[in-house]
């Protein structure tokens, strides 16, 4: 009996040493250093050493245990996994699709199709022919949205114009955060890595929703000139990815960051991933895609509020007042006021009402009580005139926002401080400030992080650090009779400051909200209440605060912008004494790489006047 064991044992050897013999795995040679595996399975150089780390930060999404750090151990694995015989939902090759197509086009395997049902189904409900990369602006009033986001639109077939792309799905990476994180605690583990951050897939008309109709940004549609086989690659590596966890990153692993990523796999070669450096601002990433020449067409899809203001706008001043009695339950639909206008007029005022107490319902949540009625009053007299077609829609902007200026920028400039000479240089890695060339960006927004302002004062070569801005955030935003925003600003860093005897470097917190009001195009007047803090040891009590005020008035344009007002602080805890200041800055833009600058401000400060001037140069990268 012992005997046979053994000769069975001795069989089962030699026929598996003769399969393995049939079927041996191909030489890979230096396969796994190719840039096309290192990009699909997120490989980066490490800083220190010449080894590799996967930005992967989940188990599940490597075959080897060294996976993590080793890319040859990683395709072995991969390799091994893909070639085993098997099928059905949790073989290597339905896990990992995009992988197992791209390993077999390298080494010439049998390209057979793989049973892979869940995939197949996956696949075919997503039905994308083309893929489109959507930029959503800006929207200062959330820490996730302060850079805008970009997602990509799967489009199904489009067998006519009027093929509703809403209805077609998205691929989005976003921070898997807690709901109820705060905006503060979602900021700070944003930054410092505290969210997995997952991608996911949903359908269009929810970002629209979100982005569009709540959130009041306009969406930017780049369609992608990528083949069908590239597309196919690009879903089959989402496949891979999807609920995967990769650490979020605000300034860099995050929405735009993955999404480069996704568009490297679908077109190996382009190398998008290359251009990030400190940091992936997604109005930067949608440019590198349009410069690499991916984009085969661009459309433009106003949001909600921009819409009803570009409605509001194209009505005369008595007009407006009038659309505004009527949203407001002021004069009724059919008021004799009304009335009286021609039917064009009176059809604008009408058009305009309706889709103001629309947006209102929508953005903030009039009541349906007084909505609905006043809605139906509204459509009911507009139904009565006739031969007046509705008003077209706002026109697309002039300057795309990826066609501002870049949002690194290095200043050199020289002025005058008392009677000190100086030079200074001053780097600022993101993002705008509203003195910047305002093309591309939304007016009288501001922020800026992580600027650097060190000076080199001439009469005793002394190099000092003037202002180290972590965070610096100012919102414009105007009233009037429909609208009523809340203009606000932030900041904190680290600033030069005077204690009556010297000027010390101290952490500051400063805030403020007010009021902005436009005077003209491209001008308005803001009004704010302020409040600081200082906190250093060279301070009497080891730190001090201020109320006070700000009111000025900023005006940009294409060609220069100008900002000037006045400025009083109210010392309080440490020296007790008020702090007023003018100030006067310009910029004259050259294109969107250069702006020539000059500053000027007066202060009353301990009872002592003082000038500082200042006149440079910045340069956009």
């Amino acid at each position: 009996m012992r005997t046979s064991l053994r000769f069975a044992l001795a069989l089962l050897w030699l026929a598996t040493g003769i399969h393995a013999y049939a079927n041996p795995l191909p030489h890979t040679g230096d396969l796994h250093q190719h840039p096309a595996w290192l990009t699909l399975v997120h490989y980066q150089p490490d800083r220190f050493g010449d080894g590799y780390t996967s930005q992967a930060d989940d188990d599940s999404f490597f075959l080897s245990k060294q996976g993590k750090t080793s890319p040859e151990a990683e395709l072995d694995a991969t390799l091994r996994a893909i070639t085993q015989p098997g099928r059905g939902d949790d073989h290597a090759r339905c896990r990992f699709p995009a992988r197992d197509r791209w390993l077999r086009q390298q080494l010439d395997l049998p390209s057979k199709a793989a049973n892979c049902p869940a995939y197949d189904e996956w696949a075919e409900e997503l039905n994308t022919e083309t893929v489109t990369l959507v930029f959503a602006a800006s929207y200062l009033n959330s820490p996730s949205s302060m850079f805008g986001h970009t997602f990509l639109r799967l489009d199904p077939p489009r067998e006519d114009e009027e093929t509703n792309l809403i209805l077609a799905n998205t691929i989005s990476y976003a921070a898997d955060a807690a709901a109820h994180d705060s905006e503060i605690l979602f900021a700070y583990k944003g930054i410092f890595g505290g969210y997995p951050g997952i991608t996911s897939i949903q359908p269009y008309y929810e970002k629209i929703r979100l982005y569009s109709d709540i959130e009041h940004r306009d969406l930017w549609e780049y369609q992608l000139n990528l083949t069908q086989p590239e597309v196919d690659m690009m879903l089959a590596h989402t496949w891979e990815i999807r609920d995967r966890n990769f650490d979020y990153y605000f300034f860099d692993e995050n929405c735009a960051y993955r999404l480069l990523a996704l568009i490297d796999v679908a077109r190996p070669g382009t190398n998008l991933l290359d251009e990030v450096s400190t940091h992936a601002i997604p109005s930067d990433t949608v440019r590198w895609v349009v410069d690499r020449g991916l984009v085969e067409e661009v459309y433009y899809r106003p949001s909600a509020a921009t819409n009803v203001t570009h409605s509001i706008n194209a009505l005369p001043d008595e007009h407006q007042t009038l659309a505004a009695a009527i949203a407001n339950g002021y004069v009724d639909a059919d008021a004799p006021e009304v009335r009286v206008l021609g039917d064009e007029e009176r059809a604008r005022v009408l058009d305009t009402t309706y889709d103001y107490v629309r947006y209102q319902s929508e953005a903030d949540g009039w009541p349906r009580e007084h909505a609905a009625p006043l809605s139906h009053d509204l459509l009911r007299e507009r139904s009565q005139i006739r031969g007046v077609a509705a008003r077209k829609g706002p026109p697309e902007p002039a300057i795309r926002d990826d066609q501002g200026h870049a949002t690194f920028r290095a200043s050199i400039s020289g002025g005058q401080l008392g009677d000190r000479n100086f030079s200074e240089l001053t780097l600022r890695p993101a993002y705008h400030d509203v003195l910047d060339p305002p093309a591309g960006y939304r007016g009288g927004a501001q922020l800026q992080f992580l600027r650097l302002d060190a000076r080199l004062y001439t009469d005793n070569d002394e190099l000092q650090i003037e202002q180290l801005t972590g965070v610096e955030i100012r919102s414009l935003s105007p009233r009037n009779q429909f609208f009523s925003p809340l203009s606000w600003q932030v900041g904190f860093g680290a600033r030069r400051t005077d204690t009556e005897t010297d000027r010390v470097f101290t952490p500051y917190l400063e805030g403020g909200a007010g009021g902005s009001w436009q005077l003209a195009s491209g001008t308005q007047a803001f009004a704010f209440a302020t409040a600081d803090l200082e906190i250093d040891d060279d301070l009497r009590r080891g730190y001090d605060a201020a109320p006070g005020a700000d009111l000025g008035i900023l005006h940009q344009s294409n060609q220069f912008s100008l900002l000037g007002g006045v400025k009083t602080r109210a010392w309080i805890v440490s020296s007790q004494h008020r702090q007023d200041e003018a100030y006067l800055e310009g910029n004259w833009h050259f294109g969107r790489e250069f702006s020539l600058f000059a500053k000027f401000s007066r202060e009353d400060h301990y009872d002592r006047y003082r000038s500082t001037w200042q006149l440079g140069l910045h340069a956009y990268f």
